[in-house]
């Protein structure tokens, strides 16, 4: 079933999604050498819930912690631990918030320090991969349109785009339907509504497509141990274009000042 949102639903999770972006940027300020993600959890958290929300990975689905936090050849859902983070790696933080009936859901790959060249085109293009599907994201498209685009642009540059992990819808729930693959074809999959809203989230890797799922039975790993990116947006589908609820703005502001 997938659930249409009302103007006034949109909002809240509008505001659910702002807070998002808003912890990533606080998280994103103490990601540097020497740092642990343990403690970029505990940052993450103490965030949350200081402006009323409560984190809502925390518990879902007896996942320990507030936040997930990928670092180079992990994808996603990485568990924070005593890893100390150092120059030259990438980090990725996916996180949500559950506020006033609503989620919000994120994520942001973050640079620490000097990366190397062929690294930081990794995560230029999966955001630039993530901004070609958001285009899509408008009402009579259908959500292969969305799958494609990303598909398209990120294996033209030699990439592997994971299958095995999608996007989804968000609302009272975390993940709603429907699914929203990172390959797919043109004209294919559910309709796009108004008042649907989704989470559009590329996962693009350096080498081939291929994953591990890792013993802790959450982490997914490159099986090359090559790196990978994330990148993920909350999108209300609108008649006039996507209305993306997300704010990368509030991150790289943080990041540049």
């Amino acid at each position: 079933m997938i659930y249409l949102k009302t103007n006034d639903e949109i909002e809240l999770l509008r505001e659910n999604n702002i807070l998002v972006s808003q912890t990533l940027a606080e998280v994103g300020r103490h990601i540097k050498p020497g740092v642990t993600t343990k403690e970029l959890d505990r940052i993450a958290e103490d965030f949350i819930r200081a402006h009323g929300a409560i984190p809502s990975c925390l518990g879902y689905e007896g996942y320990p912690a507030a936040t997930c936090i990928s670092v180079n050849e992990q994808v996603v859902h990485g568990i924070p631990s005593d890893y100390v983070i150092k120059e030259g790696d990438i980090v990725s933080v996916d996180l949500c918030t559950f506020m006033k009936g609503f989620n919000g859901d994120s994520a942001y790959t973050f640079a620490v320090g000097e990366i190397d060249d062929d690294v930081r085109r990794l995560l230029e293009v999966t955001k630039e991969a993530l901004y070609k599907g958001t285009a899509q994201a408008k009402v009579g498209n259908r959500v292969g349109d969305i799958s494609a685009a990303v598909q398209e642009y990120a294996e033209s540059f030699g990439y592997g785009v994971v299958r095995e992990l999608e996007g989804h819808g968000l609302g009272r729930k975390m993940h709603e339907a429907p699914g929203v693959p990172n390959y797919g074809a043109r004209g294919r999959g559910p309709l796009l509504k108004e008042g649907m809203v989704i989470c559009i989230e590329p996962m693009i890797t350096m080498g081939n497509r291929a994953v591990v799922f890792e013993r802790d039975g959450w982490t997914v790993r490159t099986r090359d141990r090559k790196p990978a990116a994330h990148y993920e947006f909350a999108v209300a589908i609108r008649k006039d274009g996507p209305d993306v609820l997300t704010d990368f703005g509030i991150i790289e502001n943080a990041l540049n000042n």
